[in-house]
């Protein structure tokens, strides 16, 4: 671990509960916006690959793969 995010963890341990309940929420919130974000590229590039289509099994486990 870096030492920054052990200054931070330490930091955290100081804070009042209602304040810990806060950070807690905030990076909650800051998550879901991550995952959200993601979701978008990943949309994005598939609207950029056209799609793929095969009726054999193994071509179709390969794709998966990808």
């Amino acid at each position: 671990m870096s030492t920054i995010f052990v200054d931070i963890v330490e930091d955290a341990k100081q804070l009042s509960t209602e304040e810990k309940q806060e950070l807690r929420d905030l990076l909650d919130s800051y998550l879901v916006e991550e995952r959200r974000q993601k979701i978008l590229e990943n949309y994005e590039q598939s609207k950029q690959e056209p799609p793929k289509f095969s009726s054999d099994l193994h071509e179709l486990k390969e794709m998966l793969d990808d």
